[in-house]
């Protein structure tokens, strides 16, 4: 696909067709915000251990943007999909009317991290490439769609700053709602639990006993981490995904994959009774954020899921300094423990004219609703009033 006279955008069938050092460069340049889920090493595990493949339909359509040297100056992580799970912004039911009315939905294409609903860039160009280098990729998505007969492409939880390259390309704004944990600069998480009011505060610190009660609770990073624990940790995970979707998404290969890559970007909190590992709850580092992103367990203990997946990452935020907490897709739940509620945002072409109308109308009243729902919830928050 020719970009211009010097310029050229490839497609990927896997990240094995471009080096390390190349796609980093791209994904997380030197002085932007280091974001985990965008690095090769780990979009490439989930390549390598099968978790994001053809064969479990997210077949790596990834786009490199080439500068006159052949060199890679942009990238953007795509899949070819066929189905609308992993994805965490849902279009099931676009899907169905789409096919209702004679059409085919799948495969459709999307720029996303697999399984992944955390917000971030997703035309992701280096520092040499041009002030046209997001646009340009935007509009390949597009026009990939366009070329192939798909019926839509689409980017998920991209943050704001790709927003105008997409709407330039054409396609349309839809809103969600997440709830994140904001560090205001506490000294720890006491100096947290101060800007609570006094009812919340006892309700938090009640709570935050009521889990630790027969249990110790350890954190895990970097060398301390063993296949042991990775050993424990799947078999929570496989036990929350069996019963949340069915069918996990990430085999055990890929957390093998991920520690031996990644180790010093986990943070992995592990509770044990009696010497036996009982839950846990996986986190990642970014350079702003720390990233909640599974747990499990195999034995109940009352607020465990709360102290694993909400306090302990407060608390890991606080002690190293990082802006906020990412707790993953819904859990109106967190809003009473100091999670507040933040939009995300993803994009959609539709093929289709009467379609994309059908859609755009669609998205008009979602982001109005969404608007309002945030609001709502603000006023929910925990915090001292006045």
């Amino acid at each position: 696909m020719d970009g211009g006279a010097a310029l050229t955008i490839e497609t990927l069938s896997g990240l094995t067709g471009i080096g390390r050092f190349e796609w980093d460069a791209a994904a997380n340049p030197a002085g932007a915000p280091y974001d985990p889920f965008l690095s090769w090493d780990f979009l490439q595990a989930l390549e390598q251990s099968g978790s994001a493949a053809p064969e479990t339909g997210w077949a790596p359509r990834h786009l490199v943007l080439h500068g006159p040297g052949g060199g890679a100056l942009a990238v953007a992580p795509a899949y070819l999909k066929t189905h609308s799970y992993g994805e965490y912004v849902f279009d099931h039911n676009w899907a169905h009317a789409y096919e209702r009315a004679g059409g085919e939905y799948y495969p459709k294409l999307l720029s996303a991290v697999p399984f992944t609903p955390v917000t971030g860039r997703r035309l992701l160009a280096g520092p040499e490439a041009g002030e046209e280098a997001p646009d340009m990729l935007a509009a390949a998505l597009a026009e990939i769609a366009r070329r192939f007969d798909l019926s839509s492409a689409h980017v998920n939880f991209a943050a704001d700053a790709d927003g105008e390259a997409l709407r330039r390309a054409g396609f349309l704004e839809r809103t969600g709602r997440q709830f994140h944990f904001f560090n205001r600069g506490y000294r720890d998480y006491q100096d947290f639990l101060d800007a609570l009011s006094s009812r919340h505060r006892k309700q938090l610190r009640k709570e935050r006993a009521r889990a630790a009660e027969g249990v110790e609770i350890v954190a895990l990073s970097g060398s301390d981490l063993t296949e042991a624990h990775w050993d424990a940790f799947f078999e929570f995970y496989m036990d929350t995904g069996a019963r949340k979707w069915g069918s996990p998404y990430l085999n055990r290969e890929f957390f093998s994959l991920l520690n031996d890559r990644m180790a010093d970007q986990v943070v992995l909190f592990m509770a044990r009774r009696n010497g036996r590992w009982i839950a846990g709850a996986l986190n990642l580092l970014g350079s702003e954020a720390l990233y909640g992103r599974y747990w499990g367990r195999l034995e109940d203990q009352p607020f465990l899921h709360f102290e694993l997946c909400y306090h302990r990452a407060m608390e890991e935020a606080i002690a190293r300094g990082l802006s906020r907490v990412e707790a993953g897709a819904q859990g109106e739940h967190k809003l009473a423990r100091g999670y507040e509620p933040v939009e995300t945002r993803s994009w959609h072409w539709i093929a289709d004219p009467g379609f994309r109308e059908a859609v755009a109308r669609f998205l008009d009243a979602e982001r109005a609703a969404t608007g309002e729902e945030i609001a709502m919830l603000s006023d929910y928050a925990p915090f001292k009033k006045g």
